[in-house]
């Protein structure tokens, strides 16, 4: 596959606004896709795109970690959507559906090459102590009132999406989806296939994991 499909593609659907485009824009994901199943409406198929390219790309990224694999699993994704859209039965939303589908293309893509292999894993890790409250090198360095200047840094934003990537695999998807994409516990646990409870402890795991990680810095930046 060659780079840069991604730019390419989404230029190929680039176009000004008509009325009828006004008209789709009000229509919900769910029933704009009972009208492509219905009619197989390029225009429709075209909103579709329009609506989710941006949160597949950034899924599948989250995952893969290249922007190679990324544009992969970006084409798999949509390949996939035209053949088997008249499987999705509306029991959930579309964009969660749609979230599985890429979550597992990009599974599938990083295991069959075996990429971005981890023995990190949070299951143990504490970051608080005997009596439950967070140990000193956490509490001590508090950035809470950090300026937002800080945080939207050139740096800081390199040094936070590192820090979110050195995550496994696993509380990486969870963190994503739910502190990214602003889903639900219960529609992220949807997508991945897992109990609410494991949303909820792989999520904490994930941020109590970046305050530790990025501590340092920020508390540095406010001194």
């Amino acid at each position: 596959m060659e780079r840069g499909f991604i730019k390419r593609f989404i230029n190929t659907i680039t176009r000004s606004k008509s009325s009828d485009d006004s008209t789709m824009s009000a229509i919900s994901d769910e029933e704009l896709v009972q009208m492509y199943i219905e009619q197989e409406d390029e225009l429709i198929f075209e909103e579709i795109l329009s609506r989710h390219a941006d949160k597949v790309f950034g899924l599948a990224l989250r995952i893969t970690r290249t922007t190679e694999d990324a544009e992969e699993v970006f084409q798999e994704v949509f390949i996939t959507l035209t053949k088997k859209i008249g499987t999705f039965r509306g029991e959930s939303k579309f964009s969660s559906w749609l979230y599985r589908v890429t979550a597992n293309a990009s599974y599938m893509r990083i295991r069959s090459e075996k990429k971005h292999e981890s023995n990190l894993s949070l299951e143990s890790y504490a970051p608080y102590d005997e009596k439950g409250s967070l140990m000193g090198r956490i509490r001590n360095k508090d950035w809470s009132s950090r300026p937002d200047l800080a945080i939207f840094s050139k740096e800081a934003v390199t040094i936070i999406e590192n820090s979110i990537n050195e995550l496994p695999e696993s509380n990486r998807v969870v963190f994503h989806l739910r502190d990214i994409e602003g889903l639900s516990n219960e529609e992220a646990a949807k997508v991945l296939g897992l109990s609410v409870a494991a949303v909820k402890s792989r999520l904490h795991r994930a941020r109590l994991f970046l305050r530790d990680k990025l501590s340092d810095y920020f508390y540095e930046w406010r001194k």
